[in-house]
């Protein structure tokens, strides 16, 4: 069956120029063209799209969600059960929000105290705490506290949006590298990945080498708190990840001729 990109625009929900700009970036082209010229979609472009409108609620961008559409070894299944993966946790934070606007609505409208920790459940400071308790921990395990120190006091002077950007930056790379797992650890678009996870690391964490690199994809299989939190944006994704690094380190240590 061929569809209008009137028809298609109504079924996905998005806009019409939306989709031309897809067909302009060779993102989702249509199948065939009228004698007049007008896009007809095909069910297989239907469900293209389907992919692209996942990849774009979890962050990704359009020209990565391009290369992997693209890539010959693709498995829609596979790279749905990742989005799945992706999607819950998304959901599980979005559902705590949700809850904190009901019981603050409660709150006003039956004139009832609701502790101030409950305020900001979902919206709280304690996740980027986390975060940058993490990276210490992280650092202090692998070289000492003397780096560690020096670490905290970088990354302390971060201000909230600050956290939050370099959050989303990291999280962005998890997801890219989850969903990149069914072509293996050598696959060049993880290694780009885990190339830009190494630069994301020197550049608002630590100087990041390649030992240090090494050591750090140990410690995402050998501490449980690293290893589950990876694993969130994907099962087994730290022990994959692991092995990107070693290849990574393996070829950036190989004399270049």
């Amino acid at each position: 069956m061929k569809y209008q990109v009137k028809q298609v625009a109504d079924i996905a929900g998005v806009s019409i120029r939306t989709l031309h700009h897809y067909d302009d970036i060779q993102l989702l082209n249509p199948s065939a063209l009228t004698d007049a010229g007008y896009r007809l979609y095909s069910d297989a472009d239907l469900e293209r799209l389907q992919q692209i409108l996942f990849f774009r609620e979890l962050g990704f961008r359009l020209d990565d969600i391009k290369e992997m559409l693209d890539h010959p070894n693709f498995d829609r299944k596979a790279a749905l059960q990742s989005q799945k993966d992706m999607l819950m946790k998304k959901k599980q934070r979005m559902e705590e929000m949700i809850q904190t606007v009901d019981r603050t609505l409660q709150s006003i409208e039956g004139g009832e105290h609701m502790d101030k920790r409950d305020l900001f459940a979902g919206l709280s400071m304690k996740d980027i705490e986390e975060h940058q308790q993490t990276y210490a921990d992280e650092v202090r395990k692998l070289y000492g506290r003397e780096i560690a120190e020096e670490t905290e006091k970088r990354t302390s002077a971060y201000s909230a949006d600050d956290w939050r950007a370099i959050m989303a930056e990291f999280d962005s790379i998890y997801r890219q590298i989850a969903a990149r797992m069914i072509h293996g650890p050598d696959d060049a678009e993880v290694q780009s990945a885990v190339g830009a996870f190494r630069d994301h690391i020197c550049q608002y964490h630590y100087d990041c080498t390649l030992d240090i690199f090494r050591g750090l994809g140990e410690v995402y299989i050998t501490d449980e708190r690293f290893t589950n939190a990876i694993n969130q944006y994907g099962e087994g994704l730290a022990a994959f990840l692991r092995e990107a690094i070693i290849i990574y380190c393996d070829q950036q240590e190989k004399p270049r001729l």
